[in-house]
């Protein structure tokens, strides 16, 4: 299923800038990055629990926030790019 990730981290204090790096680091090992806090994971559901799990022992939900949008499994009718940054599928295999 395509997960879309967003974050927003209080960077006003050291560690919140070092949260911040932990959290774009943790959604790096899921998924895309397609804007600053914002990750696109095509994941199954015990990696959408293991990374939901993950980011909430990261964040200090006084301060930050995190989201989870829940695409499913048929997102290609559901999302529309415009813009730079051309999109492209996440579950392509990717050729380096």
């Amino acid at each position: 299923m395509l997960v879309l990730i967003t974050y927003d981290v209080n960077t006003e204090t050291p560690t919140g800038r070092k949260r911040l790096r932990q959290v774009s680091k943790m959604c790096v090992n899921y998924g895309q990055r397609v804007q600053n806090s914002v990750f696109e994971c095509a994941v199954d559901a015990t990696q959408l629990t293991t990374v939901r799990s993950k980011l909430l022992k990261l964040i200090d939900t006084e301060t930050d926030s995190l989201r989870f949008y829940l695409l499913g499994n048929n997102y290609k009718d559901k999302v529309e790019h415009y813009g730079a940054k051309p999109s492209f599928d996440v579950t392509d295999p990717l050729i380096i």
